[in-house]
């Protein structure tokens, strides 16, 4: 599905079946494409690596619109590929300022190890680019998007899903409108979907003003628990996330057991082996149980969905 230039009018916020669609719509691209060639940020945005050993740096430039980046630089290099863990330094550059600081570095486009992954014999295959009985929801030139949700229920589980956010640079980094969707597992434990990055876990060393706060940002269990690493790639670049699920055990109506996750982010864990008390955010609201669905959640931003398959456990 390819726009020129997607504007979030009311006729596409119906057509994506908003329910937290912003009143002030802002440019919005779902083609790379055509983004790098509409808008001038485009292309410099993203990760840069310079050095070796321990000089070695790694670099993330996420655009602010208006020729402006929110730049934050990792010691002995990127997250999840080489960073140390020490504090990060982040600063508000203009276009010129970057192209000047990362002349000398090497940019690159990193790719999930876990990408393509096919799924082994005896999987279901809920979304491969054309419509299953395992999935309903709105299909378009072979990606699936948000507000989709699986029709088989199930238990234990391994699930692979690839997804892809929108650009849409106008909107603040921690904007819970910047490409926002999420996985909602038996509509209970969202792990959250959103264009975070760019920015910084440790939420008051930003250099813009968080308008969410930290477990809202992507890989978070939505507002219980932030990531180990963030490991967000640059907006239209294809990301994953694997997940190892045990759903909550009932005896007679009690619970005797809690749901537990392990979730791989592009490849590295994330959340290992974390136990979910109760649903996060509005699905603590609703009772837990041993056997449901998968949403891959809308609000009103077109994230696209592919190779999405299951291994029951």
């Amino acid at each position: 599905m390819k726009f020129r230039l997607l504007l979030l009018t009311p006729f596409l916020l119906v057509l994506f079946g908003a329910v937290a669609a912003p009143k002030d719509p802002v440019p919005t691209w779902t083609d790379p494409d055509l983004a790098s060639e509409e808008h001038p940020d485009f292309d410099l945005q993203g990760e840069y690596t310079a050095g070796e050993g321990a000089s070695r740096v790694g670099l993330q430039a996420a655009a602010l619109d208006q020729g402006r980046f929110h730049v934050l630089e990792y010691a002995g290099g990127l997250p999840g590929a080489g960073w140390d863990g020490s504090d990060v330094i982040i600063a508000i550059l203009e276009r010129e300022a970057l192209e000047a600081k990362v002349e000398e570095m090497k940019k690159i486009k990193r790719k999930s190890p876990t990408m393509g992954k096919e799924a082994p014999g005896g999987a279901l295959v809920i979304f491969d680019g054309s419509p299953t009985s395992y999935i309903k929801g709105k299909i378009e030139e072979g990606l699936l998007w948000a507000g989709a949700e699986t029709t088989t229920p199930v238990r234990d589980f391994f699930l692979h899903v690839e997804f892809r956010l929108p650009y849409k640079p106008a909107r603040n980094l921690s904007s819970q409108d910047r490409g926002n969707s999420g996985l909602y597992v038996f509509n209970n434990y969202e792990i959250q979907i959103l264009d975070s990055f760019g920015l910084d876990f440790k939420k008051e060393n930003n250099a813009v003003e968080a308008e969410s706060e930290n477990n809202q940002w992507c890989g978070s269990f939505y507002k219980f628990k932030t990531p180990d690493v963030p490991m967000s790639f640059p907006p239209l670049q294809w990301q994953t996330y694997d997940i190892e699920y045990t759903a909550p055990k009932f005896e007679e109506g009690e619970k005797v057991a809690n749901a537990r996750f392990t979730i791989r982010h592009n490849g590295r864990v994330i959340h290992d082996d974390v136990e979910l008390p109760k649903g996060t955010g509005g699905g603590g609201k609703r009772p837990e149980k041993e056997e449901g669905f998968i949403f891959f959640q809308d609000h009103g931003n077109p994230v696209a969905f592919r190779n999405i398959w299951l291994e029951k456990r």
